[in-house]
């Protein structure tokens, strides 16, 4: 059976102690953008003490500044966050490949979407540390991120769950 069909019955005992959630307002209280990835195995809020309202919590593969900017600019041009923290982990699936082998992979499965398919920056990464330091420099250095707030870069490790400052 699919996941989804859980979806119901863990709603209900959610709403339940849901108290005045809804009245939360729309910009984050602590005005903080946590940019991490996707990887079902990190929980932002429990890991670093995170309360609904309090952050904008952005995620994608890898957790890749470049791939969260969009969702970076909105958050403080429209919604009041000023600092950013980005977190990347140990363990991450983007350093169990190389673009061009996922691409390559891609375009023979699916032939008659090749062109599309090199529009497409995976944004993989072989060193840990430097993907953070990159990412961070990245968003550092970006005309349309705000500079009045701190920009950090960390490492979650999921063996320990423990985060580490890198930047």
């Amino acid at each position: 059976m699919s996941p989804h069909h859980k979806f119901h019955a863990a709603n209900k005992k959610y709403v339940e102690s849901f108290g005045d959630k809804g009245s939360l307002p729309l910009p984050p209280s602590k005005k903080l953008i946590i940019l991490t990835c996707m990887d079902a195995r990190l929980n932002p809020a429990d890991h670093l003490g995170i309360a609904e309202g309090e952050a904008h919590v952005i995620r994608n593969a890898g957790g890749i500044a470049k791939d969260g900017l969009r969702s970076i600019i909105v958050s403080q041009q429209l919604l009041g966050t000023h600092d950013i923290s980005v977190f990347h982990h140990t363990d991450c699936g983007m350093l169990t490949f190389k673009d061009e082998d996922l691409k390559t992979t891609l375009k023979g499965k699916y032939p008659t979407a090749a062109e599309e398919v090199d529009t497409i920056n995976f944004y993989s990464f072989s060193q840990l540390e430097k993907s953070v330091h990159d990412d961070v420099k990245y968003l550092k250095e970006h005309p349309l991120v705000l500079h009045d707030g701190t920009i950090t870069g960390w490492v979650y490790e999921v063996e320990t769950g423990k985060v580490r400052q890198v930047v």
